[in-house]
């Protein structure tokens, strides 16, 4: 048996076949929709992994940087110089120990004699203080010395940042670090 089918079966089969045009442009819009949501999505993240591992990065680095300057203060014999941007250390074997600050090139660098390389980049500001060992009553503030002479006490502030396509980024700041003077 051989059924054929009638021409209003064949318009129905036809209409049914595919999409009209209506159904193709919601569907576009609706695909759009979630593929630009997912790619903004993507972007944000990214941006985010982004910044934690140059925040990482500052921290590492600075973390360092306070580790080699306070062990060299503590082992030094005394203070000989300081202002906001140098500060000049006596060493036990009888050589001096500098660290000066470059805003030009935002750059920490130690040296002795004549060797010198950098030990903190990046660094948008940075500050050296001098202090008197004996505290404030009643407190844990320090009496700032006068002179290098009754110094007993560095205090070294920084700030270190990332520009990113010329935007500052990522900041990563040691607020205060005070190093007492172990020898003289």
């Amino acid at each position: 048996m051989d059924f054929k089918a009638t021409s209003t079966e064949q318009a129905k089969n036809r209409r049914r076949a595919g999409f009209s045009l209506v159904e193709l442009l919601v569907a576009m819009a609706a695909g759009t929709l979630v593929m630009g949501s997912v790619a903004s999505f993507s972007l944000y993240t990214a941006k985010c992994f982004a910044a934690t591992a140059n925040y990482v990065d500052l921290d590492s680095y600075s973390r360092i940087a306070l580790d080699k300057i306070t062990r060299d203060i503590r082992q030094a014999s005394r203070l000989t110089a300081c202002t906001s941007n140098k500060v000049s250390f006596l060493q036990s074997d009888g050589q001096t120990l500098n660290f000066i600050y470059d805003s030009g090139n935002k750059t920490l660098t130690r040296s002795v004699g004549t060797s010198s390389h950098v030990v903190l980049q990046d660094c948008e500001s940075l500050s050296f203080s001098m202090y008197q060992r004996n505290p404030i009553g009643g407190s844990y503030d320090q009496y700032a010395a006068a002179a290098v002479s009754t110094c007993k006490l560095v205090s070294i502030q920084w700030v270190c940042a990332r520009r990113v396509l010329g935007q500052i980024r990522n900041s990563e700041s040691v607020q205060t670090a005070k190093v007492v003077i172990r020898k003289e």
